[in-house]
């Protein structure tokens, strides 16, 4: 029988070299670096809607299965098996191997020879990234102490940002470098996109030989934590669901113009401006990646000031004025009567889908008790990526393809669709507030009590 992992079964009492310290930091910038990547992987398609679809001949709903129900098909069939494996397994290895198997589809992605291909290839790449997250997310806990640990992951949530930004940038430059993104020739006979996935696809590289730096970490509370039954889980999520109910709900809607916006505009801004390509790439990417980073790092800046002037439900509160403030933004999207006015729309957006992310985490697990914190997570992950990620770009096509019967209209099916999310899901978090602070003051007198609530 094989000698188990020292550091995988070292005693919860062990302490992590370098907790909290240099060391404890370089490795969360290194898992940043690796869900950044992820990010680009899966952006990269965003970018090269229009050259795909004219390759293909494809109409805008055939392409918006690509953009949300293939990723999200087999990351949601894959999540459970990848939080069970990062609770038993290696989680260092379990990135190396994520970034490595997403890295090879999204090449794969840039091979296809069909509409057909390119899904299988994006259903590998969704399958893949839904390995990182929870074994990233354990690392990291495992590494920083408990009031050390929000700080880090608000710096490790700034990945969809710099991933985001970045995959419009380099896909913005290789068009550039390549030439007409729908032509022939390109690189060694490959016409631009399948050339941008190449590339995207070959990086990864970078973040696999970094991910090796990063030993594995002895668990944790592993030992000292109770055990639970899934009807323990279900029981108090019923007593709770004032709550949880406002929370999935209310989040989920918010995240569909937080992936939505992505999604769909560069598209417009070929569409409605006649931009070329690499230059929508290069500019919107840069806004992507600034506005989006000043948002996460915003949120808890914006919670402390609140939390001075006495909201104690702050981390459920800013996600409401995030979505109040994206309405008329949103609304205003499809009126930009010029390139520039569109992008100052679209900073203006990216910081307000960016703003409650870090917060709505914190206030997830405040209120969870500890043992059932990842099936929360899971479940949130779950019903994010079913409401978030799939159904935005669908939305937004059949919109396009079956209401306007216009793919010039595509600014208004997203302008439609992430201002009346965005109003809901506000009305839906606000209803939540009083059973948010219900929640907080039970999770106060246990913590007093010394029992878990």
């Amino acid at each position: 029988m094989a000698e188990p992992d020292p550091a995988i079964t070292a005693p919860p009492e062990q302490e992590v070299a370098g907790r909290n310290g240099r060391y404890a930091w370089i490795v969360t910038i290194i898992l940043l670096l690796g869900y950044s990547f992820a990010f680009v992987d899966r952006q990269m398609l965003n970018l090269l809607v229009e050259p795909i679809r004219r390759d293909f001949r494809l109409d805008d709903t055939s392409v918006s299965f690509l953009l949300g129900f293939a990723f999200v098909l087999a990351f949601a069939f894959a999540a459970p098996i990848a939080g069970r494996w990062a609770d038993l397994g290696h989680r260092r290895n379990i990135c190396v191997f994520a970034v490595a198997v997403w890295s090879a589809f999204t090449v794969g992605c840039g091979l296809s020879a069909s509409y057909g291909m390119l899904f299988s290839a994006r259903l590998g790449v969704g399958a893949a990234e839904a390995f990182l997250m929870p074994a990233a997310w354990s690392l990291i806990a495992d590494y920083f102490s408990r009031d050390r640990l929000p700080r880090a992951m608000s710096v490790f949530l700034l990945g969809p940002y710099l991933g985001g930004g970045m995959a419009l940038i380099l896909g913005g430059t290789v068009v550039h470098a390549l030439g007409n993104p729908s032509g022939d020739g390109g690189w060694h006979g490959l016409t631009p996109w399948r050339a941008a996935f190449l590339v995207a696809g070959c990086i990864g590289l970078v973040p696999i030989l970094l991910l090796f730096l990063i030993r594995e970490p002895a668990r944790q509370e592993t030992t000292a934590a109770p055990s639970f039954r899934l009807g323990a889980v279900v029981r108090h999520m019923w007593q709770a669901r004032a709550f949880y109910g406002a929370f999935y709900g209310g989040i989920s809607l918010q995240t569909i113009t937080f992936y939505a916006v992505p999604a769909w505009m560069p598209t417009y801004l070929v569409r409605r401006f006649g931009v070329p390509l690499g230059d929508i790439g290069l500019e919107y990417g840069v806004i992507v990646l600034i506005m989006g980073c000043l948002g996460v790092l915003a949120g808890p800046f914006l919670g402390r000031w609140l939390v001075a002037r006495g909201y104690r439900d702050h981390n459920m509160r800013i996600p409401v004025i995030a979505c109040l403030g994206l309405v008329p933004v949103a609304a205003a999207l499809p009126l930009a009567a010029s390139y520039p006015a569109a992008l100052a729309i679209c900073a203006v957006l990216t910081f307000f889908c960016s703003l409650p992310m870090p917060m709505a985490a914190a206030a997830l697990q405040t209120v969870t008790p500890n043992r059932m914190r990842g099936v929360a997570a899971s479940l949130y992950m779950f019903i994010v990526s079913l409401v978030g990620v799939a159904l935005p770009p669908t939305l937004i096509a059949l919109l396009t393809d079956h209401v306007f019967h216009d793919p010039a209209k595509v600014g208004w099916s997203l302008g439609i669709v992430c201002s009346l999310a965005a109003l809901f899901a506000a009305l839906v978090i606000a209803r939540g507030l009083p059973a948010y602070r219900a929640a907080l003051a039970k999770a106060d007198a246990a913590a007093l009590a010394g029992t878990p609530h």
